[in-house]
């Protein structure tokens, strides 16, 4: 997995991480563009999207989970040079490096209300659904295993399951300030990059 120190991010933070924002930017989309007639009508637009919602939604919840399941199931052991990153660190370079394009959804959601009111903005906000249900399926793989999946970060640039991921590593299941599936750990300050060594 390599020598030297080097940080590492929770895989179901990553996964987690953009699930508010397209939930909250779809929903903001949707609310817009129920507001413009469109093309097809609201009525339309609103079955339209119910159903891309769920399509959306769907289609995050599965994608490459074959591929996470079999990243988990050969982690191994964190060693004592790795440095836990803190999940509001690992939230807000997931923001920033894709801030465009999560702005570029939005308007690209109401801008397609002119045409399909709602639809658009619903598709997103199931994305954002299916990345949250995806975290959650991944807490009950770390539940299981009694184990917290990272992964470092300079291998993440493609996603955390993919093709220039390697390996997953493991702590403590106490490590960290998040808890299994990434929700922020209540009751306890963020260790603000303590090494493995120091995790339950």
């Amino acid at each position: 997995m390599g020598r030297g120190a080097y940080a590492v991010a929770r895989v179901a933070v990553i996964v987690r991480a953009p699930a508010r924002r397209l939930w909250a930017l779809g929903v903001l989309g949707a609310g817009v563009g129920a507001l413009v007639p469109g093309l097809t009508g609201r009525r339309i637009g609103l079955m339209a999207g119910a159903v891309l919602f769920a399509g959306a939604a769907a289609a995050a919840f599965l994608a490459r989970r074959g591929r996470y399941a079999e990243l988990a199931g050969g982690a191994s052991r964190a060693g004592r040079s790795v440095f836990l990153q803190d999940r509001a660190v690992t939230v807000r370079n997931w923001s920033r490096a894709r801030r465009w394009w999560l702005a570029a959804g939005f308007l690209a959601a109401v801008g397609s209300s002119f045409a399909v009111p709602a639809a658009a903005g619903l598709a997103l906000a199931g994305a954002g659904t299916g990345l949250w249900a995806k975290a959650l399926w991944l807490g009950g793989l770390e539940r299981r295993a009694d184990a917290l999946l990272w992964v470092r970060t300079d291998w993440v640039r493609g996603g955390p399951a993919g093709k220039g991921v390697p390996g997953y590593l493991t702590t403590g299941i106490g490590a960290g300030d998040a808890l299994p599936g990434g929700a922020r750990r209540r009751g306890r300050a963020a260790p603000g990059g303590a090494a493995v060594s120091a995790a339950r």
